[in-house]
């Protein structure tokens, strides 16, 4: 029979501490410079080098906490997600609809993304900003342009986050559910609360489940997509009462360039989520359908 290990060997091991009770901050993950000395990126190296009964113990215990502080931040919340892309530059349209719309929604709601860089970081940042000035937002914008993606290098793509944070007021609550199973892909700064698991199944379906007032679907690749279709079946079987809206943005995209959206209507024709799926051309349009 295995040993179980106790608490003080599993921690000695781990970078991310496996009792942890609480989500994380930017600052704790980015704890270090150069980028490659810090917490996020030691505990990416370590999940890629360790497999160990030890090493996926200490693993399933860190994600069980997250889930469970998860849970107690989201407690009197209303979350609405933005999923999309990572290849959305800082600087271009995307990543200026997807910041306009989190402004927006960040206005009414508690915005939710998956935590990493475009279209997420873009979002984050827009709901960090929920309650600025129309100019601030401009403003940070146009300084995290300055470094359009974290190659190749992390420091400096952070240090450009960090002097868009300056222009602003205190952020609105945002939050990043990233996972070191991306690890490559750092965590961006504008979430003001990090729940970052090592499992990204786990991970996947905690996101999902937390967006009770909606996700919109920004225009994406293989997450994203599996992001769609793992939020739909959760509304196909789910009670009318519970069903949330999805509205995926881009007609031409979903139809044309990854056709998910005619797989998406027939499978909600005559269901309870049928009149929940909306495809809309503008983060505009989207909003609208998402102002309750």
């Amino acid at each position: 029979m295995r040993r179980v290990p106790d608490r003080v060997s599993l921690h000695a091991s781990c970078p991310a501490d496996p009792g942890r009770d609480g989500l994380y901050t930017a600052d704790e993950l980015y704890d270090a410079t150069p980028y490659a000395a810090s917490l996020d990126a030691r505990a990416y190296a370590w999940a890629l080098a360790e497999r160990s009964p030890e090493a996926l113990l200490s693993r399933a215990l860190h994600d069980e906490g997250i889930d469970q502080a998860l849970g107690r931040w989201c407690e009197g919340r209303h979350l609405v997600g933005v999923m999309g892309g990572h290849a959305a530059a800082r600087g271009s349209q995307d990543y200026l609809d997807a910041a306009r719309l989190g402004r927006v929604l960040g206005s009414r709601h508690t915005v939710a993304t998956g935590g990493g860089p475009g279209a997420m970081e873009a979002a984050n940042l827009g709901a960090s900003l929920a309650h600025a000035d129309d100019a601030v937002l401009e403003a940070a914008v146009t300084a995290v342009a300055t470094v359009p993606g974290f190659r190749p290098s992390v420091d400096d793509w952070a240090a450009s986050a960090r002097r868009a944070q300056a222009l602003g007021p205190e952020p609105s609550p945002t939050l990043g559910v990233p996972t070191w199973h991306y690890g490559h892909e750092p965590p961006n700064l504008f979430a003001t609360a990090i729940a970052k698991y090592f499992r990204n199944a786990q991970r996947e379906a905690i996101l999902l489940q937390v967006c009770d007032a909606g996700i919109v679907f920004l225009p994406g690749a293989g997450g994203t997509v599996q992001e769609v279709f793992q939020d739909a079946c959760e509304n196909y079987y789910a009670d009318p009462d519970d069903v949330a809206p999805m509205v995926l943005v881009g007609r031409r995209y979903w139809t044309e360039v990854l056709p998910a959206w005619p797989l998406l209507r027939a499978l909600a024709q005559g269901r309870p989520m049928e009149p929940h799926v909306h495809l809309v051309e503008t983060v505009d349009e989207a909003a609208a359908l998402l102002d309750v």
